[in-house]
């Protein structure tokens, strides 16, 4: 049963606004946590990026923002710089018409150019935590007026040691704030301070055969190590995606991808946590306009990425767990349009493709790598299509006489044949060099190698008390 954004009572300038953004039914997280977040209640979303979260809490918060009042009424707590304008930028267009100030601060920006923003009387504030502690100190930020706080991707922001911020933050906000959390997974530090800081709290979650995008192809490739780079790099000369993120375990990783892919003729840039701000910013944006065709990132900067037309998710490295591939292939198959999902597997890791498929509850199409001459077929429908399409729709005319003097010389199939191969990227096998990742480990593998070793341990200390008894210790019967 589908629910429509009229059936929640909303006012008519917010509705106009979701009209404006092309949203026409409700997702399962927004169907069930609008109406509690309207109603002021606590909410703790249980959902992966992907599912529509942000307007989920961003349409009851800014229905509920009195525009003449020109204090903070609400503030988002996002992990990344990403995530924070990402969410900033949704928020701008859902409180459009409604006439809502949105500001998102974030570390690696001037701080004296977000103050002076904050000048301007935001009703909205989007940020990351250590930021967001700056402002409160310097007291540019002041939140005794505020009425919502949004705790987005919680878990993300417990794995990067932001725990004690978000305590320090809500304690400065009102105790009769509503507070909604969402997070991927729930961990007791998680669970602790829904406890503490939450108001009997509503818990929504989202089945995780929700979270996964029918209309995304999924396939793995089963794979040594050393195979991997090449296997890359057909797959793109065969597919040839309009835009592609390549996902790598490790910074050192993504640098060695990018630049590698550059090296084979590829148009690719990466980004990760130690790359500037302005850096990251400028990667995305030429990623955004087509300027490069292959995004290669780490999952920590990948948080928050919200960019349309991705028609392709490579994961070069197995994620560390299935919430992580969920958010990944997350990335393509966006706004109804098709996708696909390539995962590659070495023969170690097969153990963790189980895993993923019992989490996803779908399983994945097995891939056989492609060869060379696949690659190159497939390079050469392109340049195909591209002289069709010329043929079609461009005025040739001033190009025939240079044909026909070419086809005195040939035949007609010699010359269309030396025009093809001349448009034609044909495979690059330039040497390149990838530190070697090392398979993650299975944590089943992990539990028994410990009972192995009790066991061991239990075993050996049989016979050194049974040694003992006999007057026979080992060691020294070793030493003799």
């Amino acid at each position: 049963m589908t629910t429509s954004f009229q059936q929640f009572g909303l006012s008519h300038d917010l509705l106009k606004s979701i009209k404006k953004m092309g949203f026409e039914e409700a997702t399962p997280i927004q169907a069930q946590t609008i109406p509690l977040g309207l109603q002021h209640k606590d909410v703790i979303g249980q959902a992966q990026t992907g599912t529509g979260k942000t307007a989920a809490f961003g349409i009851p918060l800014i229905e509920k923002v009195d525009v003449s009042n020109a204090f903070i009424q609400a503030i988002v707590v996002a992990p990344t710089r990403e995530l924070a304008i990402q969410v900033s930028e949704e928020l701008y267009k859902i409180g459009y018409h409604k006439r809502i100030r949105v500001l998102s601060v974030y570390g690696g920006q001037d701080i004296n150019r977000q103050i002076r923003a904050l000048k301007k009387r935001p009703h909205i504030i989007v940020g990351t935590p250590g930021r967001l502690i700056d402002h409160i100190k310097r007291k540019t930020v002041r939140l005794e007026y505020v009425q919502t706080v949004v705790l987005d991707e919680a878990d993300e922001m417990l794995n990067m040691g932001f725990i004690e911020d978000i305590e320090e933050i809500l304690s400065h906000v009102p105790s009769s704030r509503q507070t909604l959390l969402f997070s991927a997974t729930m961990p007791a530090p998680i669970k602790a301070i829904a406890e503490k800081f939450m108001n009997d709290p509503e818990h929504v979650k989202i089945k995780a055969k929700e979270v996964t995008v029918p209309n995304i192809q999924q396939y793995y490739l089963e794979i040594p190590e050393k195979k991997k780079f090449d296997v890359l790099t057909r797959l793109l000369d065969l597919q040839s995606p309009d835009l592609a993120i390549v996902f790598g375990r490790t910074k050192r990783r993504v640098d060695e991808l990018s630049e590698a892919l550059n090296l084979r003729g590829y148009s690719a840039e990466g980004i990760h946590g130690d790359l500037s701000q302005a850096r990251r910013l400028s990667v995305l944006k030429k990623f955004k306009e087509g300027t490069i065709d292959v995004l290669v990132a780490t999952d920590v900067a990948a948080r928050g990425l919200d960019i349309s037309g991705v028609t392709h998710v490579y994961n070069f490295d197995v994620p560390q767990d299935p919430e992580s591939y969920v958010h990944r292939i997350g990335r393509t198959g966006r706004a109804g349009k098709n996708g696909m999902a390539i995962t590659f597997i070495t023969p170690r890791e097969i153990g963790i493709l189980d895993n993923i498929e019992k989490t996803t509850k779908r399983k994945m199409d097995k891939m056989r790598p492609p060869t060379l001459n696949e690659a190159l077929e497939g390079q050469q429908k392109i340049t195909i299509e591209k002289i069709r399409s010329i043929v079609e729709n461009e005025n040739l005319t001033i190009y025939k006489k240079a044909a026909e003097e070419l086809l005195e010389q040939y035949d007609s199939v010699t010359v269309l044949a030396a025009a093809v191969k001349m448009m034609t990227k044909e495979p690059d096998t330039t040497p390149v060099t990838l530190t070697e990742e090392p398979p993650l480990p299975m944590k089943k593998e992990k539990k028994r190698s410990k009972l192995k070793r009790d066991f061991k341990g239990k075993e050996n200390k049989k016979k050194r008390q049974s040694a003992r008894s006999r007057g026979n210790h080992p060691i020294s019967a070793k030493s003799r």
